[in-house]
C-alpha cells in the first residue's frame, strides 16, 4: 500500500509490485529540456524576443546527459521546451531514438499560476505539437516551470487532460520560490479539479524536515546538497514504499554558464555546485533503480528502466 501524507487532495494510486515482493524500489529519473535563460522572474532574460540572441547551451549538454544515461543502460523522461524541440528539433529525436520517454514543460516557459486558461491550453497545445512533430513520440506528461501549479490554478489539471495529456509531474509539495502545493508526497490520482475528472500525479521528492519540508533531488537542491544526504533520503523514501524523482536541467551540467544579475538568494541556488552535477549523477545511477515516469506511473509496458542500447 502506498505511503502517502493526510492532506486530502488526492487518491493513492497502489505500490509498484516490486515492491510488494521485496525487489528494489525504481525511481523516476527527468529532466527539464531548457536553456540556461530560460528562468522565471529575471528581467534581464524575460524577453523572448531576444532569446535567440543568447548563446545557446542546450544541445551540448543534453547531449551530455543521453551519453551518461546510455553508461549506465537507464531510461529516463525529457520535458522537453516548446522552445527549444521548434527551434533544435534534432535534440528531440536524438532523445526518443535513445529510448526515452519525452513529456512537455510547456513552450514559452511562463509561470501557469499567473496564465489565464485559454492562454494556458494555447501555450500547451503548442508546445505537444512541436514536440511530437520533432520526434514522433505521443507526449503524455506535462512539468510546469518552475513548479508553478498552487493552489488555486487547479484548473490547469482540466486544461491538461482536454489537450490529451495523461499525468501531470509538477507538484511541489513543499513551500518554494514559484510553486509549493499541500499535496501528498507520493504518487496519487489528483481529484481536486473544477471538471471533477482526475489525473495521476508524480510530485517531486521531499523529505520532511519538522513541519515543513525540503527538496533534495533536483536542481539547486541536489547540487549544493552533499551526496552521502541525498542517498539517504532517496534510501529512506524507498523503505516507505515510494520512488524518489530526480529532476535536473541541462544547465545543471554547466560550470561555463553565462552568470545572470539577480539577488544573492537565488543567484547562489542558480549558480552553486555546477562542477558536482555529473559526478553527482554517476554516483545516483549507478545506486539505486531508475526509469522514465510513465514506467513509474504503470503507463506504459516498459518492465525495465534500462534504454536502447
Amino acid at each position: 500500500m502506498m505511503c502517502v501524507d493526510s492532506v486530502n487532495t488526492g487518491t493513492a494510486l497502489p505500490e509498484r509490485e516490486s515492491h510488494q515482493m521485496n525487489h528494489p524500489i525504481v525511481n523516476a529519473m527527468s529532466f527539464d529540456i531548457e536553456d540556461w535563460f530560460h528562468m522565471v522572474g529575471i528581467e534581464s532574460v524575460e524577453d523572448i524576443e531576444r532569446w535567440d540572441t543568447f548563446p545557446s547551451l542546450v544541445e551540448r549538454y543534453t547531449d551530455g546527459i543521453i551519453e551518461q544515461l546510455a553508461a549506465h543502460r537507464t531510461r529516463a523522461t525529457f520535458f522537453i521546451l516548446g522552445w527549444v524541440a521548434d527551434r533544435y528539433p534534432a535534440i528531440v529525436r536524438r532523445i526518443v531514438d535513445s529510448g526515452h520517454e519525452v513529456g512537455t514543460h510547456s513552450f514559452w516557459h511562463r509561470r501557469v499560476d499567473r496564465l489565464e486558461p485559454h492562454v494556458f491550453e494555447e501555450d500547451l497545445r503548442k508546445s505537444i505539437d512541436a514536440i511530437e512533430q520533432a520526434g514522433g513520440q505521443k507526449v503524455r506528461g506535462f512539468r510546469a516551470p518552475s513548479f508553478s501549479i498552487r493552489p488555486g490554478a487547479e484548473w490547469a489539471f482540466d486544461v491538461m487532460l482536454d489537450c490529451g495529456l495523461e499525468y501531470d509531474a509538477s507538484l511541489f509539495p513543499a513551500p518554494r520560490g514559484h510553486g509549493g502545493y499541500p499535496a501528498p508526497r507520493g504518487i496519487h490520482r489528483f481529484t481536486d479539479m473544477p471538471s471533477g475528472r482526475s489525473i495521476p500525479e508524480l510530485p517531486m521528492s521531499v523529505m520532511k524536515l519538522g513541519p515543513a519540508g525540503l527538496g533534495f533531488t533536483g536542481g539547486g537542491y541536489l547540487r549544493f546538497l552533499p551526496g552521502w544526504f541525498i542517498k539517504q533520503g532517496i534510501r529512506r523514501l524507498n523503505r516507505q514504499g515510494r520512488p524518489a524523482v530526480v529532476y535536473l536541467h541541462p544547465r545543471d551540467f554547466a560550470p561555463d554558464c553565462p552568470r545572470v544579475a539577480m539577488p544573492l538568494k537565488r543567484r547562489f541556488k542558480c549558480y552553486v555546485g555546477l562542477k558536482t552535477t555529473h559526478g553527482k549523477l554517476d554516483t545516483l545511477l549507478s545506486s539505486f533503480h531508475w526509469a522514465a515516469c510513465e514506467t513509474i506511473l504503470g503507463l506504459d509496458s516498459t518492465a525495465t528502466g534500462d534504454a536502447a542500447a
